[in-house]
């Protein structure tokens, strides 16, 4: 397990990297870090911003081989986002080290959780804001998934749906409380009375009858969500939702 000092001396490593590259027009510690609410668990989360587009992908792998030959990176994996590259890298010592690259035109903060350490950034557009018809519209399609898998004793399948749809309800929970909903990132702050009925929504057991007591507890949850969102709305689902979710074992194939 890595330690809090050693997690500190590698991001001041790699700010100081960055700070003698002259590839490198601005430096952010992003994440937890930025905004005080490191714990012991947080990883290193850094931005840099690249003089020239043509520049990120070497500037990038200059930094992976400081990683792999300097720490003892054990793997990588590269997520994009428009201009923006995020490589995060596993160590040995479990620590995740993610550091984001981007051209200096599209280099600024993306959320709240971004400090300029130095040199500059851009001023960008708010990021949109999660889309709640969207998550709507996901949970019914995997609501029909859930009922199809039960029927077809695809048990692993229907969990896999079920815990989907869930998702959705609870992101739907943290759009509605103002808290972050990607990634499950609010859902630890939400207050108890929405998450405890939806504890019944776990799935204890991979039978027909234990999965469709929780399908039916996650489309009780759904409609409560809907009708916070839009009641009429929610009013037109309600018989369909209900209906997918009265699964009848004679109906087993």
């Amino acid at each position: 397990m890595f330690t809090i000092k050693a997690r500190d001396a590698l991001r001041i490593e790699l700010l100081e990297a960055a700070r003698v590259d002259s590839r490198i027009t601005g430096a952010a510690i992003t994440g937890s870090a930025s905004i005080g609410n490191e714990d012991l668990w947080s990883d290193v989360d850094l931005a840099f911003g690249v003089r020239d587009a043509s520049e990120v992908a070497p500037t990038l792998a200059d930094f992976s081989e400081r990683m792999y030959s300097n720490h003892g990176a054990l793997d990588h994996l590269d997520v994009t986002s428009g201009a923006w590259i995020y490589r995060v890298f596993l160590l040995p010592s479990t620590l995740q080290v993610d550091l984001a690259f981007a051209p200096a035109a599209d280099f600024g903060a993306r959320a709240p959780t971004f400090r300029l350490v130095f040199g500059s950034a851009r001023e960008l557009p708010p990021v949109k804001l999660t889309n709640t018809q969207e998550l709507i519209g996901y949970a019914w399609l995997y609501a029909l998934h859930v009922r199809a898998c039960i029927a077809r004793k695809k048990f692993w399948q229907a969990e896999y749906m079920l815990s989907a749809m869930r998702d959705q309800v609870l992101a739907l929970a943290c759009v509605r409380h103002g808290l972050p909903a990607r990634e499950g990132r609010g859902m630890d702050a939400l207050p108890s009375n929405v998450t405890a009925p939806l504890q019944d929504a776990l799935v204890r057991t991979l039978d027909a009858a234990e999965l469709a007591r929780a399908f039916r507890t996650v489309t009780s949850g759904l409609l409560r969500e809907i009708r916070a969102v839009d009641a009429e709305f929610a009013a037109r689902l309600e018989p369909t939702l209900y209906e997918l979710a009265e699964i009848d074992a004679a109906i087993f194939v």
